[in-house]
């Protein structure tokens, strides 16, 4: 087999068969070449422009069947999607599928980003829920700290604790951290309040706990904090209102005890007590409604019982339970029967002698006015002061008299000095209480002074 180019020298022969050529007439030719020796076997030679190629038979059918393949291959691949356009339907929808889930991802991720948002701004108003429900208890405990401050014997009204705030960003370092009580305390939200964006959470997220997110920017653990100051001033404040109510009840029932115990009419004592006020508009009480706290009510039941402390101690004023003279007491006699220092013979001493030296100032031992001030038989220089309620004082021996017949006394008001005249051994007070004109011991009145001093 031999193949031939379009070149007159080129040719293909297959080793192994000689090749006659034809004797022409002798011409001049040009010097060729020397030739090669032909190779031998069956393999294939391609000549062309003097070159010669040996291929092997196995590779020069390989070369030809691909060649073949190829095109068979590329035929029937034209015919399948000539006559099968389902494959490109089929390829067409995988790739519209693709498209859709990656459009389905993006929006799958901003629904997230949506959901992270609305969390963030719940999180936030339940912030700015809660900061203003602070803010509103702060301002009620510190009108409740200014009502208290208003009532005497109140040592503890409650303050809050300088408490650190938390720094949710940067550019919160700056702002401002809650004082005591009494200062003013300004909180500021954070500064994305304005970043709105619709919320795609359902009704039942805004009942959820604070998520992550609130707890890691630490704002749940300030709110804590600050309620549980607010907690402990609430509790000292209501203590402290507790503590002020019962000790104005027991004053007033010590005071009233007193009065029973001295024999006195304790209701015509406090109705001729003598007022502080002296005048101004009347504006009734507002007693405190159904919806009151129950600080309020308490509040105003200890009005009602400090105005009737201050009453009953207005009304003590007089009651003559204070000592004639100051120092230490030493009695010379007391009330009752005793040998009479002249005579030797048993006789009713009607009051308490005092000893002290002359001179010595002689004192009021309630508030009243002067019935009587001069000479009384075996008194000497005596005064007797009213009290009211049938209730009257003497004071005898003086030395000298100071006091004024119609004068009004207060108390510790000096109307004397301490004498020996009258009936008399030598220089002493004798100092006499009455009730309605019958002397009682005076020791009595001393002894419920004594009481009503450790009342406090």
């Amino acid at each position: 087999m031999s193949y031939r180019s379009g070149h007159p020298s080129a040719a293909i022969h297959p080793h192994g068969h000689q090749q006659v050529q034809a004797p022409r007439p002798a011409a001049p030719r040009p010097a060729r070449p020397p030739q090669r020796p032909a190779p031998t076997g069956n393999s294939y030679t391609i000549a062309h422009a003097g070159r010669q190629v040996r291929i092997g038979p196995v590779l020069f059918w390989i070369v030809v069947g691909s060649i073949v393949l190829l095109g068979c291959w590329s035929a029937a691949t034209a015919t399948y999607f000539t006559f099968r356009d389902d494959v490109l339907t089929r390829l067409i929808a995988r790739q519209a599928e693709m498209q859709y889930a990656y459009e389905d991802r993006i929006a799958e991720l901003r629904a997230k980003v949506d959901r992270t948002t609305s969390r963030q701004l719940l999180d936030q108003e339940q912030f700015d829920q809660k900061l203003e429900q602070i803010m509103r208890r702060q301002s009620l405990l510190e009108s409740r700290a200014g009502a208290l401050s208003a009532l005497p014997d109140v040592g503890v009204t409650g303050s809050i604790k300088p408490t650190r705030t938390p720094s949710f960003e940067a550019e919160t370092n700056s702002r401002p951290k809650p004082s005591p009580i009494n200062d003013t305390v300004i909180f500021v939200a954070p500064p994305d309040r304005e970043a709105r964006l619709e919320s795609r959470t359902s009704p039942s997220a805004l009942e959820q706990a604070p998520t992550q997110y609130a707890k890691s920017q630490g704002v749940e653990s300030v709110l804590m904090r600050l309620q549980t100051s607010l907690d402990q001033v609430e509790r000292r404040q209501v203590a402290s209102l507790g503590a002020v109510e019962e000790s104005f009840e027991s004053r007033a029932r010590r005071m009233r005890g007193v009065l029973t115990d001295l024999g006195l009419d304790a209701r015509g004592i406090e109705a001729s007590a003598p007022r502080a006020a002296v005048g101004g508009p009347f504006v009734p009480v507002k007693q405190p409604g159904a919806n009151a706290s129950a600080f309020d009510r308490q509040l105003y039941r200890i009005y009602i019982s400090r105005s009737q402390f201050e009453r009953l101690n207005r009304a003590l004023a007089l009651v003559p339970y204070r000592k004639p003279v100051l120092g230490e007491v030493e009695f010379s006699s007391g009330f009752g029967v005793r040998s009479d220092p002249f005579l030797g013979r048993p006789a009713m001493h009607t009051g308490l002698d005092f000893r002290a030296s002359t001179g010595d100032p002689v004192r009021a031992t309630a508030v009243g006015k002067v019935v009587n001030a001069g000479w009384q038989g075996g008194y000497g220089q005596m005064v007797e002061i009213d009290h009211g309620n049938g209730l009257s004082t003497r004071y005898g021996h003086l030395s000298k008299i100071i006091a004024k017949v119609g004068q009004s006394i207060q108390i510790g008001q000096v109307i004397g000095e301490v004498g020996s005249t009258g009936r008399s051994t030598g220089p002493h007070l004798h100092y006499e209480t009455r009730i309605d004109g019958e002397a009682v011991d005076p020791q009595k009145f001393l002894r419920a002074g004594v009481r009503l001093a450790g009342a406090g």
